[in-house]
């Protein structure tokens, strides 16, 4: 009985092994197909491998700086700037790639609904009385299939959707912090425009000071016409510095609202004073895991995920499809049959596709897909590259700028000194009212670049901070593989 039963199963086996080889020999050939190059560069590659952890930074650091004002600028950036709306649409809009490619891992049903009235000829195939007679026919039916995805291409390209959803994700959180911190500069450059500004008013306040004095001594006869004609020359500069500050100040107020989405924001600030801004700890060295704090870097690491599923998905593109189509309804001659037990039709079976001579599109098309993942890896590397190269810069300007801070307050006291000294000979007439310009120029030189210092401090912990990823945490790549594993299992059928 046994030998029976496997008699008449060897016809089966043998047509099943037939067919999987016709199927597999219908296959495209993809072999001579250059394979990828690129290689992704990794912390060790990039001298990170040693050095120390950077702990996480706040997602809303700019509250550290201590400034109400700020805090209400960057906030309001952050819910209606139009940068922000167009990095949420594009994700939207990934999102929404996403949703398509998973329908391909679903069955589809359709329904169809026909009702004609048609003269049918007499001089093809249609007999008496049909031939040369008027009918009314219909059709009603339901029609299913199922691309069964044997080798995975639905799967692949459902991946690479994923992966461009992440990193579109991961691209709107680098323009959000990108936004935070371009308010954050504009708010402490229009600090550092006021502080100028204040600066320039107490020099044409001691101008003016000085020219009194001055008057004084040419009333006297203790001075000529020439001291006289110089110090009235200060006060026009002067003024003119206070204007120039004043239109300055007026555009970055119009920049920031800009930034904040509403042109009126900035106009009614109070002039911050930088003075009243606390500084922040900063990093001391490159940190190991920048690479992780970054939304840029993670978005780059995302679509060359995205680009290997592309790449699988053109390789499998090479292989049969297979399809389950049904199709259940009634259809007759006559509106009245429609519906009756004699006019209902079905069908189901497969349907195999079998890419056979494609003329070099397939493999084209595979060619292409490696070139576009060599790209993705080297935007990669190029975006790991700047990241460093960013954070490195900023942490080497903010140490700078500390030690030019401590050489720049011993060199305005020694010139405020000077002036004191100068002013006070030139009141007894023991020197001359050229060395109190001198003197004077020094100060106020000093002064200008008190607060060029303090400002660039200020501006510089901001770009530190967006350089270390302005409050993206690792956490959120972990976050977004948890996201995704789901979707992809869920994907599997």
């Amino acid at each position: 009985m046994k030998n029976n039963i496997e008699r008449r199963m060897l016809p089966t086996r043998l047509l099943t092994i037939g067919a999987l080889a016709f199927l597999l020999a219908g296959c495209a050939d993809m072999a001579g197909v250059p394979p990828p190059q690129a290689k992704m560069r990794d912390a060790a590659s990039l001298g990170l491998a040693g050095a120390a952890a950077q702990p996480a930074l706040s997602a809303e650091w700019w509250r550290t700086f201590g400034d109400p004002q700020l805090d209400a600028l960057v906030d309001r950036a952050l819910q209606d700037s139009p940068s922000l709306k167009l990095a949420q649409a594009r994700l939207e809009r990934a999102r929404a790639m996403s949703e398509g490619a998973r329908s391909a891992l679903l069955p589809k049903l359709g329904a169809e609904l026909d009702l004609n009235r048609q003269l049918f000829t007499a001089n093809s195939i249609y007999p008496p009385p049909l031939g040369g007679a008027i009918y009314n026919s219909g059709q009603a039916q339901l029609e299913g299939s199922w691309e069964i995805d044997f080798f995975g291409k639905n799967r692949a390209a459902l991946d690479a959707a994923l992966g461009n959803t992440l990193a579109a994700e991961a691209d709107a959180q680098a323009a959000r912090v990108l936004l935070a911190s371009n308010v954050a500069r504009g708010y402490f450059q229009l600090a550092r425009l006021h502080d100028q500004l204040a600066v320039a008013e107490r020099t044409l306040a001691q101008r003016e000071q000085e020219l009194g004095l001055v008057r004084d001594r040419f009333d006297a006869g203790l001075d000529t016409t020439l001291e006289l004609r110089e110090s009235e020359g200060g006060l026009p500069d002067a003024r003119r510095q206070i204007e120039a500050l004043a239109e300055q100040i007026t555009l970055q107020r119009n920049a920031l609202g800009a930034l904040v989405g509403q042109p009126d924001a900035a106009k009614t600030l109070t002039p911050p004073a930088l003075t009243a801004i606390k500084s922040v700890a900063m990093a001391q060295a490159v940190p190991a895991n920048l690479l992780g704090r970054r939304a840029d870097v993670a978005a780059a690491r995302w679509r060359v995920e995205a680009a290997s599923e592309d790449v699988k998905n053109a390789k499998r593109q090479f292989y049969p499809n297979v399809n389950l189509v049904a199709l259940a309804g009634f259809s007759s001659l006559g509106f009245g049959n429609l519906f009756k037990s004699g006019s209902a039709q079905w069908n189901v079976g497969p349907a195999i596709t079998l890419p056979i001579f494609e003329g070099g599109r397939l493999r084209a098309n595979l060619h292409g897909k490696n070139a576009d993942l060599d790209a993705a890896v080297e935007s990669y590397n190029a975006t790991v590259l700047d990241a460093v190269r960013d954070a490195a810069d900023q942490i080497a300007s903010l140490q700078s700028i500390a030690r030019q801070q401590t050489q720049q307050s011993q060199a305005r006291a020694a010139a405020e000194s000077a002036y004191d000294i100068s002013l006070q000979r030139y009141k007894a007439g023991l020197g001359t009212y050229l060395n109190v310009l001198t003197a004077e120029s020094t100060v106020l030189a000093q002064r200008r670049l008190e607060v060029d210092l303090r400002a660039r401090a200020l501006d510089t912990q901001v770009a530190l901070i967006h350089a270390l990823g302005g409050g993206y945490p690792a956490e959120a790549v972990a976050q977004a593989d948890a996201k995704a594993a789901p979707e992809r299992v869920a994907s599997r059928p």
